[in-house]
């Protein structure tokens, strides 16, 4: 069993544009939704996400700034199971304008019709504290 580095994580994580962001509701449920990763797929430990500022998950982030991020990655070669990960972490509010044209992309604009000026825009940044893995053949934990 090999143990994976940061760098190995932020490879498999390159092909992988959605995960579920969960969020803690207040009354101790999780709420979870996917969340696309904005092309920024040159990890670090840092996962960018950007929404509406009146949207709920920005208020549970705002009482609560603990979350978990989950990614599936494709099936490989003669049906081996894909890249499983969890990332657990903690959420930044980013309202800087210069950020959110750091990590907005064109394709994008689907959601956010009128780029980096949408009204209500915020950045989600969440610095991973510690990544789980699986792969059918390979799973650890690698902590930042």
């Amino acid at each position: 069993m090999a143990t994976w580095t940061l760098g190995d994580i932020a490879e498999k994580m390159a092909d992988i544009d959605f995960c579920m962001l969960a969020t803690q509701e207040a009354g101790s449920s999780v709420t979870g939704r996917p969340m696309s990763n904005n092309g920024d797929v040159d990890y670090d430990g840092d996962s960018w996400f950007f929404a509406y500022e009146q949207s709920a998950k920005i208020r549970q982030l705002e009482a609560n700034d603990n979350v978990t991020l989950t990614f599936a990655g494709a099936k490989r070669l003669l049906g081996a199971p894909g890249v499983f990960l969890s990332v657990e972490g903690r959420a930044e509010l980013v309202r800087d304008k210069a950020a959110f044209d750091a990590h907005y992309h064109k394709g994008l604009d689907r959601w956010f019709p009128q780029g980096t000026d949408t009204p209500g825009m915020i950045l989600i940044k969440v610095k991973a504290g510690k990544i789980r893995y699986w792969d059918g053949e390979d799973e650890g934990t690698v902590a930042l």
